[in-house]
């Protein structure tokens, strides 16, 4: 069963975000247990034994085996009696090193702190990671909005503002590898899933200079997005603010660019600074 239709498992789906951001070689045994992981990462909850086996299509055999592996190895926690599985500590620990170390989310908080507080919204900073989106930080002021992104969460770049402002950005060879990753899965009406068409798409935001997500990946959530880029250019990062269709609308949204490409300034600065301290 392949990553494009098996990652669909009802309500907020394990899809994009689980097998997308590594591709479709699941040949290794541990390319078989990062898919694993990523899937009960991306689940709302711990994840049920059938969702993850409809999410890898991996015989029960081999999903046990590999479950209980990870279980031994402390990546993975099993409760017994509700028959679920969630990230183990071992994990966590090693995620909370890796964060600690995450330069662009330490030197991001604060400007989207002020950004978010300044425009009363969802200010949301990510990365890309293998051609997907990585969310490094969201704040959110005056309401929370009910959304698929939270930190550390992996999302589709193909569908997101976010990601398409930084798709936009990529030299053409790391362009063409990132969109070989993308699933092109349908999450919305509105969702581009045909590869020449986003193309076009990525050529008029790199024009200029910034990109929406119009109920592309989830209904009524929409967004504006810039790229975070160095003094020469080169992609750093992203930026976004988002609504939805009830409190706000494109044209509201794209009013806030001006603060939106201050703020990614202002990141990449202090970004490079620090860079240049280590």
């Amino acid at each position: 069963m392949r990553e494009a239709e098996a990652l669909k498992t009802g309500g907020k789906d394990m899809h994009s975000d689980a097998g997308a951001a590594r591709g479709s070689d699941l040949s290794s045994p541990i390319s078989k247990a990062f898919f694993l992981l990523d899937a009960i990462a991306a689940s709302d909850g711990p994840a049920r034994f059938a969702e993850l086996q409809r999410a890898s299509g991996f015989p029960k055999a081999t999903l046990h085996r590999l479950l209980r592996q990870l279980e031994q190895e402390g990546m993975v926690a099993h409760d017994a009696r509700a028959q679920r599985y969630r990230l183990g500590l071992r994990l966590i620990r090693l995620a909370h090193g890796a964060w600690q170390d995450a330069s662009l989310a330490q030197v991001g908080g604060p400007y989207i702190e002020e950004l978010s507080a300044e425009l009363g919204m969802t200010v949301h900073l990510g990365c890309l990671e293998s051609g997907q989106v990585l969310y490094l930080d969201k704040r959110n002021r005056t309401h929370g909005i009910e959304m698929f992104s939270r930190p550390g969460r992996i999302g589709p770049a193909y569908c997101t503002g976010i990601g398409k402002a930084m798709l936009a950005n990529l030299p053409p060879e790391r362009l063409c590898e990132a969109l070989d990753r993308q699933a092109f899965y349908r999450h919305t009406p509105k969702t581009l899933i045909d590869r020449a068409a986003l193309e076009a798409e990525l050529a008029e935001i790199r024009e200029r200079g910034y990109a929406f997500d119009n109920e592309e990946h989830e209904p009524s959530i929409i967004c504006v997005a810039v790229p975070i880029l160095s003094v020469g250019g080169a992609l750093i990062g992203g930026l976004s603010v988002t609504t939805t269709t009830l409190a706000g609308s494109i044209e509201k949204l794209e009013a806030m660019v001006p603060q939106l490409q201050k703020t990614a300034h202002r990141i990449a600065r202090a970004a490079e600074v620090q860079f240049l301290d280590r």
